[in-house]
């Protein structure tokens, strides 16, 4: 068998069809008559199903779409088999678009849900293919779209973002967004969970002067907002260093007793603007001890800063802890 095999695969070695003319011509005519036969085979006609993919876009004013809808049709057609060939070469197709409001306009809904006969359709979707083939029936056979109100409503817009600044430079004011507020429009359930929109995150490093940015707000998908950008004012301004002393008040110390703290004030030193440097005052911190704290056998109580200006940074508070004396009557 295998001296047999070898002989017939020597046959038709380069070598011999050079030499055997015979087998040249056969083969010739071979290929000759496929491509005949498959020319011929492609200029009838013939039906088949070809997919497509499927865009839904414009609905009615004010309503959205919630439900799924097909995200492809398969199409039956009849056409040419060359036009068959192209189309089936081809590697992608651009999706049929069907514009919900034209579809629905003439229909009456039940319970905001319309029923869709795909046949209904057969028109729109011949004209966005070629012309050279014929669609003769759409599956799905139907299907069902879900029309919604859509509300909008004014939420407010926060800051998303990462500030870094040059040694001694820090916020002048806090950042302001303008406008403070977007509108936003989308399913009333969606809207009725937003109560705030964030803009996209950014990091800006290394501040040290005023700076204007245009960020884009975030919002959930299926709604929409107006303004869909806004802008953050970040004032910056150099900060320095500044001690001042401030007295140590008491907390929750009972009428009949007198107390008396060692030291009675500290040394606070923090971080103030340039401009506000001369503002700053010991009346803007309380600075307190609570009775409550106090231990039997501890002679120290610790310090806390109650309250201070929102545009410094306390860096140190000295001493941290003081010493007592109770007086009872």
């Amino acid at each position: 068998m295998k001296i047999k095999l070898s002989e017939i695969t020597g046959y038709f070695k380069i070598e011999r069809l050079k030499d055997d003319k015979q087998i040249v011509v056969f083969l010739i005519c071979l290929l000759i008559a496929t491509a005949l036969w498959f020319l011929n085979a492609l200029s009838k006609d013939y039906t088949t199903t070809v997919s497509y993919p499927v865009k839904f876009v414009s609905p009615p004013a004010n309503q959205f779409v919630s439900n799924k809808l097909p995200p492809k049709f398969e199409l039956q057609v009849d056409a040419h088999g060359f036009t068959l060939l192209r189309h089936k070469l081809s590697l992608s197709f651009s999706p049929i678009v069907i514009n919900l409001t034209q579809i629905t306009r003439d229909l009456e809904p039940v319970a905001d849900r319309y029923s869709i006969r795909s046949a209904d359709l057969i028109n729109i979707v011949s004209d966005q293919i070629s012309n050279e083939i014929s669609v003769t029936n759409i599956r799905p056979d139907n299907f069902i779209v879900v029309l919604d109100s859509l509300k909008t409503k004014s939420v407010p817009v926060r800051m998303n973002a990462e500030l870094n600044f040059k040694p001694q430079f820090n916020l002048k004011d806090p950042v302001s967004i303008l406008p403070e507020t977007v509108s936003v429009t989308g399913p009333a359930i969606l809207l009725d969970s937003i109560q705030f929109l964030e803009t996209e995150f950014k990091s800006y490093e290394r501040l040290d002067a005023d700076m204007e940015k245009v960020v884009t707000v975030k919002h959930p998908e299926k709604t929409s907002i107006k303004p869909e950008k806004i802008t953050l004012k970040i004032p910056v301004e150099k900060f320095t260093e500044k001690e001042l002393k401030v007295p140590i008040q008491i907390k929750n110390k009972p009428d009949n007793v007198k107390i008396k703290l060692f030291p009675s004030e500290v040394t606070l030193s923090f971080l103030v603007g340039l401009s506000e440097f001369e503002n700053v005052t010991s009346s803007d911190f309380v600075i307190t001890v609570d009775y409550n704290s106090i231990r039997m056998n501890v002679e120290n109580i610790g310090v806390k800063t109650e309250h201070e200006p929102t545009f410094i940074e306390i860096l140190r508070i000295s001493p941290e802890t003081v010493e007592y004396l109770i007086e009872t009557d």
